[in-house]
């Protein structure tokens, strides 16, 4: 008997059924339009472009446009790649333009699908971003469908590393552009640096068609960009704070060697607290609990960490004046490495060693905050579905999957699963070995490079000849995926190696003409590609013969997502093929998820050595198994994002006050309410509301508006005058300094005002924004222990954060007020050399600088740095560890003056 839902779906269809049928009577609208497209002129589907770009900025909405845009499009891409797509492809085209997540199979030809969406979207003017995995996909597929967009009248841009300022301005400029993540994230934040509006690479974010979306958004979601620099040197700091910690006795401290954590005990901060006020560290009447002593306590706890767990000659040794790390497994040091977060200069400090400055983050973000810019995002996988809950909650994303222009003819077997990974690997070897010796190609994918290459060593001793591939570069990757198809070829790689890539059944045509023309430039290529195509035509038919494409699964991933990534791999456009996992209760996943119970099953069924269970139900286990961790890791990524969204905000805030400066003409009015803050705070500070005048600290508030006015003003005159009131006082005030602003505009003249007013209203930003995060960074490093307390750690985060971030701004009123109140015309030479001093600390922030790395530590993908080339490194010390890794000073290896 069916039950209620399979019969309403028997009856009404999915909900996908019912999307896929919407779009029918649009592909028949632009299937009838062909022939009229057909019969335009190439300089005619130009002109229609031009007509349908007027159309769009006269009003015209982009859905009414589509039929002609798509049938244009269609035919361009006929003319200029001799590809005509498939009514599938214009269906996963409208799905694109509506702002879903088209999920297409392998091969179904999604690089030319996103044409039809970035074409229609383009002829906004806006611009439209086309989003790949990695550069050689960003320029291969650039080049390609430049092709089509060229045909149509539009220009095409690529974006990829340490690429020059002007050509990456064009490349944004350009109708569509094709980038990786990295890129586009950095090129974000690089532009909310910057100190002019001409400077910026970025002119909005329109629309992204997200290529291969669920290892962009999903995969790489917890990987934050950074973008860091060198910090102030806190030497100081580190140093008296060290002072303090030799005193601490054993109960200020609770020590777990088990987890190697250290924390202090009430009583601890009680005594931390009484040393750094007599230091003058900590402030008067503020207390270590208070928001703003976070970074202090940051680094009183990384001293109490560097003396308590830390051990010289174990963790570490001093030598040649330097802190080197000790490898805890093998015994070695490893120069050039360092602990992050302070805690290697806390241990230089108790080492009595020269302290180096740590690095700080300058700019951050993650990618799901940065995908979320967009006004309409989109995006292209072959599996999606999985994931729909999480693209639907934290992008609006919707998930449809788009039929394969032919049925799938590719056979799924269940799962074998054996006792050992000894017998299942055996039984891979020898699976390989059968369908190797009828000429089937093989692919056969494994969880890491460790795994592949030690099955590699079985296929040697068993005389199986095949190709490892160890996903480092990206061009050869895509090379040896794009052969796999070949008769007899066998193909070993991590399950995410080589996405992008077709494997085509034979090899692939285009790969093996250009070969030939490297070996013979001199042959002719008509004839040679005739001759390839022949060839090309038997190869495929005798792989056909052996059955198509095997796609060998050696172990199953936490998600399903990547297991049918590498299953879609196999049987592309129809063709026959067949896949099949090999599986052992020794394999982490079945290990974490119940394989005793599995285990006594197997023994009781009498299953012997070498002998596998293949059932469906185990299947089905199986896929719950999968379900449950995907749920897990989609909790973890949320609770992240939670943290990031309140500094998300709060860097909107930032970011959108930065350009507004940068757009302003005149910024006085912004500068006059600063000051005029700044004064009603030290009125309120000094001449509390309702006090009587005895209570009046006309002392104080002189100090003051002399130290952060500028001006010599006689308060206590004004105070002892009959009859004056607080507002009076703060007229004078007001009126005073804004006479005193009008005299140093007359000084300057009107537009170096202007240009003084805006430099240092953004470089205090920076400043205090750069201040800001690294208190955020401690903050969310130890609002984690609130939970102890019954108090909700994010929560606490967000009340925290908020605090601090007034307390940055009422910072910077002060520290622009102040600045402008003592800025005075300078003379030439300090002119010339200030403009220096400016360069270079701008130049320094630009550049990323090597990341400190500490085992276990979050990842961060830290801006351009790649140790293989110089011109990644920044500046380093003469005196630093060389950036290559050699474990010499810089000055001794690739710094050294020849």
């Amino acid at each position: 008997m069916l039950g209620f839902g399979t019969l309403a779906k028997k009856v009404f269809g999915t909900p996908n059924d019912r999307k896929i049928k919407s779009t029918r009577p649009t592909v028949a609208r632009i299937n009838e339009l062909e022939p009229e497209f057909e019969a335009l002129s190439d300089e005619g589907l130009k002109q229609k472009t031009e007509e349908l770009a007027r159309r769009a900025k006269a009003g015209e909405s982009l859905d009414e446009l589509l039929p002609e845009a798509y049938a244009n499009c269609r035919e361009g891409a006929r003319r200029a790649l001799g590809l005509r797509a498939f009514d599938v492809q214009l269906m996963g085209g409208i799905f694109l333009h509506e702002g879903n997540i088209a999920e297409m199979k392998t091969g179904e030809g999604k690089t030319l699908v996103a044409t039809f969406p970035a074409y229609l979207n383009a002829l906004t003017g806006k611009g439209v971003h086309i989003v790949t995995v990695n550069d050689y996909l960003a320029k291969r597929d650039a080049d390609w469908m430049g092709k089509v967009y060229a045909a149509l009248g539009m220009t095409t841009g690529v974006i990829y590393p340490q690429q020059p300022e002007d050509e990456k301005r064009a490349a944004y400029r350009a109708d569509i552009t094709y980038a990786t993540n990295n890129e586009l994230g950095f090129d974000y934040l690089r532009d909310n640096m910057k100190s002019n509006l001409e400077d910026m690479s970025q002119r909005g974010h329109n629309f992204a068609i997200v290529d291969e979306v669920d290892s962009i958004l999903i995969d790489e979601a917890r990987t934050p960009l950074i973008i860091s620099g060198p910090s102030q040197d806190r030497s100081e700091l580190y140093q008296s704070i060290d002072a303090v910690v030799p005193h601490v006795q054993d109960d200020h401290f609770t020590l777990d060697e088990k987890q190697r954590n250290v924390t202090f005990t009430d009583e601890g901060n009680e005594f931390m607290e009484e040393r750094l006020h007599l230091l003058g560290i900590l402030p008067e009447g503020q207390s270590l609990y208070d928001p703003e002593s976070t970074s202090i306590v940051h680094h009183a706890t990384q001293a109490l960490r560097a003396h308590k767990l830390f051990r010289k000659d174990k963790d570490y040794i001093v030598r040649g004046g330097e802190v080197m790390l000790i490898d805890e497994f093998t015994g070695r040091m490893m120069p050039g490495r360092r602990l992050s977060d302070g805690l290697h200069q806390a241990i230089e400090a108790k080492e009595g060693v020269s302290i180096q400055p740590e690095n700080v983050t300058l700019a951050s973000v993650t990618f799901q905050n940065y995908f979320r810019l967009y006004d309409k995002l989109s995006g292209m996988t072959g599996t999606a579905t999985t994931e729909a809950e999480e693209f639907g909650q934290i992008y609006g994303l919707g998930v449809v999957e788009v039929p394969t222009n032919q049925p799938i003819a590719r056979v799924d077997e269940h799962d074998a699963v054996y006792r050992t990974a000894s017998e299942k690997y055996s039984a891979i070897v020898e699976s390989i070995r059968e369908a190797n010796q009828k000429g089937q190609p093989i692919l056969v994918g494994t969880t890491s490079i460790e795994k592949s290459e030690m099955l590699s060593d079985r296929l040697k001793e068993a005389g199986v000849k095949h190709n490892v591939l160890n996903a480092r570069h990206h061009e050869q990757e895509a090379k040896i995926v794009a052969e796999a198809g070949r008769l007899g070829a066998v193909t070993i790689a991590t399950n995410m190696a080589g996405r992008g890539t077709d494997i085509q059944l034979g090899g692939n045509v285009e790969l093996k003409v250009m070969e030939a023309l490297d070996e013979d430039p001199n042959a002719n290529p008509e004839e040679l590609r005739k001759r390839i195509e022949a060839e090309h035509a038997d190869e495929k038919a005798r792989v056909l013969e052996a059955g198509g494409l095997f796609v060998l699964g050696t172990e199953r991933h936490e998600s399903r997502r990547i297991d049918n990534q590498l299953r879609g791999r196999s049987g592309r456009q129809g063709d026959p093929g067949r896949s099949a996992f090999f599986l052992s209760l020794e394999d982490d996943l079945m290990r974490i998820f119940g394989s005793d119970r599995l285990d006594k099953v197997l023994s009781r069924l009498g299953m012997e050595e070498g002998e596998a269970i293949v059932h469906p139900w185990v299947n089905k286990s199986l896929e719950k198994a999968q379900a449950k961790v995907e749920g897990r890791n989609f909790d973890i990524r949320k609770q992240l994002l939670k943290f990031d969204d309140v500094m998300n905000d709060q860097r909107k805030a930032i970011f959108g006050q930065r350009r507004e400066i940068m757009e302003a003409e005149d910024l006085s009015e912004i500068a006059a309410d600063m000051r005029h803050q700044v004064i009603d705070d030290m009125i309120d500070a000094h001449i509390p509301p309702k006090s009587y005048h005895d209570q009046w600290d006309t002392d104080g508030l002189h100090a003051e508006v002399t130290e952060k006015l500028n001006l010599d003003v006689p308060v206590a005159a004004w105070a002892d005058e009959e009859g004056v009131a607080e507002d009076d006082i703060r007229e004078r005030l007001y009126d005073a300094s804004d006479e005193s602003m009008a005299a140093k505009a007359a000084q300057f003249g009107p537009e170096n005002m202007r240009n003084v007013e805006k430099q240092i209203l953004l470089q205090s930003i920076d400043g205090k924004w750069r201040e800001h995060l690294l208190r955020l960074e401690h903050l969310r490093s130890v609002v984690g222990f609130r939970g102890y307390a019954q108090r909700d750690p994010l929560n606490e985060y967000k009340t925290e954060s908020f605090t601090l971030f007034e307390s940055m701004l009422n910072s910077l009123r002060e520290e622009v007020t102040q600045k402008l109140s003592q800025v005075r015309p300078l003379s030439q030479e300090e002119q010339d050399e200030l403009m220096r001093q400016f360069m270079a600390q701008q130049e320094a922030f630009q550049k990323a600088a090597q990341p400190e790395a500490e085992a276990g530590a979050d990842e961060a993908l830290v801006e351009g740095f790649d140790e293989s080339r110089p011109e990644t490194w920044g500046n380093p010390g003469r005196n630093d560890p060389c950036p290559c890794g050699s474990g010499k000073k810089f000055k001794h290896c690739h710094g050294a003056l020849v």
